[in-house]
C-alpha cells in the first residue's frame, strides 16, 4: 500500500512545482510580448552592429542573460528549495550551482547554434526554412540521444558497469529469454545528489545502454530489480527510442510549419521587415513555445503507449505481478509521484502510466495467469 503521508507530500510538491512552472511561463510570455508591442525588440535589433544571421545569436544571448537574471530567484526556489524541502535532493548549494552552470552553458550553446541556422535558412530559403529547420532538429535530437549515455549523463553523474552478482545474472537471463543482445548495463551514482530512484534505456546504436541508479540497486529486492530490467529490455527489444524519435520528428515538422504561418502573420502584425528580421525573434520564441506546449499531450500519449507495452513485457518476462506492484509502490513513494494526478496534469506532464493504471495492469496479468 502507498504511504498516505508520502502521497500528501507528492500532491503538495506537484502543486507547488506546477505553480512555479506556470508563473515562469507567464512571466516569459509577458516579457516577450512587451518587447514586441513596445517596439523595444526593433530598437534592440537596430542597435546591434552585426550583419544577419550573426545578429540573431547576439540578440538571443542578450535576451537569455536578461531573462535568466529575472528568473534566477524562481529557478533557485524550484530546483533547490523545493527539492530539499521535500527531501528529494541532498546536493549542497555549490554542487547545485555547478550543475546549473553546466546545463545552462550547454543549453545556451545549442540555442545559439540553432537560432543562427534558422535565421540563415529564413534568409536563404524563405519558402522552406521550416522544413529544413524541422529536419535539423531531428538530426540534433539524434545526436543528443547518441551522446546521452557517453557524454551528457557523465557530465553530472558517474557511470560504471553493473558489477557481477544476482542483478547482473537476472539481466543476462532475461536477455536470453527475450533473445536480445545487451552490450552493457551501467549504474549511476544518483545517491550523490538525490534520494530518488530510476532506471532508463539511453542512447541509440552502439551507444545504447541500460542505466540503473545505485539507489534502486541498494533499496529494492532482486525480484523488483528484475521487473525493472525486463521493462528496460522491452524498450531495447522493440526499438522504442527509434519509434519515439520518429514521432518527435513529425511533431517537429508540424510545429515549424505552423510557426512559419504564425510568423507571416507576425510580420504584418508587428511591422517586421520580413521573416528574417531579427526583431521578430521574441515572436518566434513565443510561437514555438506555445506550439510545443499544445503538441505536448499528443507526444505524452505516444510515450504512454510505449510504456504500456514495456510494462506488459515486464510482467510477461518476470512472471511476477507481485514484484511489479511492489516496485511501483516503492518508486511512487520514494520519488513523490502522484498515484492519480488530475486529468489535465496527466495530459500535459505524464509520459508514463500513472500508479493506479499500472496496478490495474498488474492485477489483470495476475488474473490471466491464475
Amino acid at each position: 500500500m502507498l504511504d498516505p503521508a508520502r502521497q500528501q507530500k507528492a500532491r503538495e510538491y506537484s502543486k507547488l512545482s506546477r505553480r512555479v512552472l506556470f508563473l515562469e511561463l507567464g512571466i516569459g510570455a509577458i516579457l516577450l510580448l512587451a518587447l514586441l508591442f513596445t517596439h523595444a525588440s526593433a530598437m534592440l535589433a537596430s542597435w546591434l552592429p552585426f550583419p544577419s544571421p550573426w545578429l540573431a545569436p547576439l540578440y538571443l544571448l542578450i535576451l537569455t542573460l536578461g531573462y535568466g537574471a529575472i528568473m534566477a530567484p524562481l529557478g533557485y526556489y524550484q530546483d533547490f528549495i523545493l527539492s530539499h524541502r521535500y527531501g528529494l535532493s541532498t546536493q549542497n548549494v555549490t554542487g547545485w550551482l555547478k550543475d546549473k552552470v553546466k546545463a545552462s552553458v550547454l543549453g545556451l550553446l545549442l540555442s545559439l547554434c540553432l537560432v543562427t541556422i534558422i535565421y540563415w535558412l529564413m534568409e536563404n530559403l524563405p519558402a522552406l526554412w521550416w522544413l529544413a529547420a524541422g529536419l535539423i532538429m531531428f538530426l540534433l535530437s539524434l545526436l543528443l540521444t547518441w551522446l546521452t549515455p557517453t557524454f551528457l549523463i557523465p557530465l553530472f553523474f558517474k557511470l560504471k558497469p553493473l558489477e557481477d552478482g544476482e542483478p547482473k545474472e537476472k539481466l543476462l537471463n532475461l536477455a536470453k529469454r527475450a533473445r536480445v543482445d545487451i552490450k552493457e548495463c551501467l549504474t549511476m551514482n544518483l545517491s550523490s545528489k538525490a534520494t530518488t530512484a530510476n532506471a532508463m534505456l539511453s542512447g541509440w546504436g552502439n551507444s545504447r545502454r541500460i542505466i540503473i541508479s545505485d539507489t534502486l540497486l541498494q533499496g529494492y529486492s532482486t525480484d523488483e530489480i528484475e521487473v525493472t530490467l525486463a521493462h528496460e529490455l522491452d524498450h531495447h527489444l522493440h526499438h522504442d527510442i527509434a519509434k519515439l524519435m520518429t514521432i518527435q520528428t513529425g511533431i517537429f515538422l508540424l510545429v515549424f510549419y505552423l510557426a512559419n504561418l504564425a510568423f507571416k502573420t507576425g510580420v504584418v502584425l508587428f511591422s517586421f521587415q520580413g521573416i528574417s528580421d531579427v526583431a521578430g525573434l521574441p515572436w518566434l520564441i513565443l510561437v514555438l513555445a506555445t506550439l510545443t506546449l499544445v503538441t505536448r499531450p499528443a507526444l505524452n500519449w505516444c510515450n504512454r503507449r510505449v510504456e504500456l507495452a514495456a510494462d506488459e513485457t515486464a510482467l510477461e518476462l518476470s512472471s511476477n505481478p507481485q514484484a511489479f506492484v511492489s516496485l511501483m509502490t516503492k518508486l511512487t513513494d520514494q520519488n513523490l509521484s502522484e498515484a492519480e494526478p488530475a486529468h489535465w496534469a496527466k495530459l500535459l506532464f505524464y509520459d508514463h502510466l500513472t500508479y493506479n493504471e499500472r496496478l490495474k495492469l498488474a492485477y489483470t496479468a495476475q488474473a490471466s495467469s491464475g
